[in-house]
């Protein structure tokens, strides 16, 4: 098991669940709010997770790659990606479901999550790819998804400082 392709596999997830919204009618309220519900879960649960076990170990282990001057630039981005789209997430439950507005709001999200995604891929994932051991991207794998087990009902969503969790090596997020 290795992180990198554990969270490779739940983005291709979170597009297939995006590309679910898409297909349902947009009259069918309740389609939509059930399908948005799991995916706004599955995306917090996913951010989540990676702030608490995927990027300590980026910035411990971490040079930067794709572009990325370091870890800790990667990691402060990436950190403000996911307040970005728990914000959208957040926006969208303010709207009647399938309405004009919650719709901008899911759009908003989708945008900042397909940007993030891109940037974690060429990023992040490669970066823990060539600097972390095969070890250490099994262990980090196996607790995130027992994290993500462990939570499947959801997390209470919570903006973090990225500066501050950049400072403090993610060690803030870290304590359940």
């Amino acid at each position: 098991m290795d992180i990198t392709e554990v969270i490779l596999f739940q983005h291709h997830q979170q597009r297939r669940m995006f590309a679910a919204l898409d297909e349902l009618d947009r009259g069918d309220a309740t389609g939509l709010a059930a399908v948005w519900a799991q995916l706004a879960r599955f995306l917090e649960v996913h951010a989540t997770a990676e702030e608490r076990y995927f990027y300590p170990e980026v910035l411990k282990v971490g040079h930067g790659a794709g572009g990325a001057h370091s870890a800790a630039d990667e990691t402060e981005d990436a950190i403000g990606d996911h307040n970005d789209i728990r914000d959208a997430i957040a926006r969208a439950g303010e709207h009647e479901t399938g309405s004009e507005d919650w719709w901008q709001a899911v759009i908003e999200a989708r945008l900042a999550n397909s940007d993030h995604m891109a940037e974690e891929e060429r990023e992040d994932l490669a970066d823990f790819r060539q600097h972390a051991s095969l070890q250490l991207r099994h262990d980090v794998a196996v607790r995130f998804l027992v994290f993500e087990a462990q939570h499947a009902d959801g997390v209470q969503p919570h903006d973090l400082n990225p500066g501050e969790y950049v400072a403090t090596g993610g060690a803030s997020s870290s304590e359940e």
